[in-house]
């Protein structure tokens, strides 16, 4: 495994499909790791990836089924997005399988270019998950360097109380009501990074809110 490269997961108890799909992946210059079973995966992986990653999934397997694997990823932190190929899909299934966030489904035999197109997607949105979830532990790490106090503040500001009103609420001078180390332009983006964090604490009980 090149742990430069993007992943593709593929999983399916086909050993002959999962050597033709590792062979495509890697001359796409993607890097690929085949198990012959979702328990193998479930097994296997253990954090998120931290590159960009996808799974091809064949739909239905001993044990395991796909839509069985989707759904035991679908609460976890991995977050991989879903590609599923079949040789007999039926339409509830493929119902299911993209309410459930896949990214497609692919009928066996499919073009290894609708494939490719497919894996280049879900590389994608995974991009987009992996610098998603890399600012929201920004925003936590700089929630961690702010004292009680300053977290009560925050709590405040977020409220789009004016300096005054939480100086007075507070018993503080207003010029301390400030946020240096959240390092923000704007209450407005001060809120939007402390929504992506799910950083929303209550105010003191008994305090009228602005």
């Amino acid at each position: 495994m090149d742990a430069t490269l993007p992943t593709v997961y593929i999983v399916d108890d086909d050993a002959s499909i999962r050597r033709s799909l590792i062979r495509l992946v890697r001359q796409a210059g993607l890097d690929a790791l085949a198990y012959d079973s979702a328990e193998a995966f479930l097994g296997s992986v253990t954090a998120l990836p931290p590159l960009p990653s996808c799974l091809v999934v064949d739909l239905q397997m001993p044990g395991l089924s796909g839509l069985d694997l989707q759904t035991r990823l679908t609460p976890t932190p991995h977050g991989f997005p879903i590609i599923f190929i079949s040789g007999n899909g039926d339409i509830p299934s493929t119902v299911q399988a993209m309410k459930q966030g896949a990214v497609t489904f692919l009928t066996k035999p499919f073009d290894p270019d609708d494939l490719l197109r497919a894996v280049g997607e879900a590389l994608e949105k995974h991009r987009a998950l992996l610098a998603a979830e890399a600012g929201r532990q920004e925003i936590r790490r700089r929630l961690d360097r702010l004292t009680g106090r300053e977290r009560e503040i925050m709590a405040w500001v977020i409220t789009g109380a004016l300096n005054k009103q939480i100086a007075a609420e507070l018993d503080i001078a207003e010029q301390t009501v400030k946020l240096e180390k959240m390092q923000v332009p704007s209450v407005a983006e001060l809120v939007r990074l402390c929504g992506r964090a799910d950083f929303a604490p209550a105010l003191p009980a008994g305090r009228i809110r602005p």
